[in-house]
């Protein structure tokens, strides 16, 4: 019997979407039934292999270069997106970068990076899609966070800050969308294992899975079954919520 595509119909933007979560939540989309387009900045030939992957599942995709920290461009891609599938339906902000360092040796331009990056890309899309949503009373918005966001994290001020307003600007949108229909919700994982996370230190790995009550890393794929859930109309009632994806890492 073949699976219900809970998302038959849908368009979706996935930002950062060519590496990592990211293009596992554009497949996992895919395989459920929406047409994608992800973001990418300079990953294109992993972009353009994942556009391969979601067409190979009979769905359109399209991959464009844009610089989520870019006012504009948000609002290009948006547009463009819309003139090349009719329609949107769904944004899920994940693009994100870590420029780790202990306060006392962080520069503005690692703080200001990563603030652009983190949060403001998720206000320049969510402002892009807004009226949108607004208008055709439709919209799912699923922001990326991190249980570092709830917690903090040495070595990650910058980042904890920036996933914190991620949290705050999710709960707000909730507020000022619901009665358009429009659910928006933030996922919090603990650490991925990537192909980032694969190249960092041992110790890394370790200090995190021996956090984990079920003592193993994430898996992409365990956010992106959340997030096609919460793309779906099976989340229907669900907003302003965080839900963490961490193995029981943050308790």
């Amino acid at each position: 019997m073949p699976c219900e595509k809970i998302l038959e119909g849908r368009v979706a933007i996935v930002t950062g979407g060519s590496r990592g979560i990211g293009r596992a939540i554009a497949l996992e989309l895919a395989r459920n039934g929406a047409d994608v387009a992800i973001s990418y900045l300079r990953s294109e030939e992993k972009a353009r292999e994942v556009v391969s992957q979601i067409e190979a599942m009979g769905r359109r995709a399209l991959a464009l270069r844009a610089d989520v920290a870019n006012f504009a461009e948000a609002q290009r891609m948006v547009a463009e997106v819309i003139e090349e599938f009719g329609r949107l339906d769904i944004l899920v902000n994940n693009a994100g970068i870590n420029r780790d360092r202990v306060i006392w040796k962080m520069t503005e331009e690692e703080w200001d990076e990563v603030i652009a990056t983190d949060l403001k890309g998720c206000f320049n899309y969510a402002r892009a899609v807004a009226p949108i949503f607004r208008e055709q009373r439709y919209g799912k918005i699923i922001n990326i966070a991190s249980i570092n966001a709830l917690r903090g994290k040495f070595g990650q001020t910058n980042y904890s800050a920036a996933k914190a307003g991620v949290i705050g600007l999710t709960k707000a949108l909730a507020k000022e969308l619901g009665r358009y229909n429009v659910n928006v919700n933030a996922v919090a994982p603990g650490l991925i294992e990537t192909d980032m996370v694969k190249k960092a230190p041992e110790s890394v790995r370790e200090m995190a899975i021996g956090e984990s009550v079920l003592g193993r890393l994430g898996q992409p794929e365990d956010v992106a079954h959340l997030v096609a859930f919460l793309c779906s109309e099976r989340s229907r009632h669900i907003t302003g919520e965080v839900i963490k994806v961490d193995g029981g890492q943050y308790i």
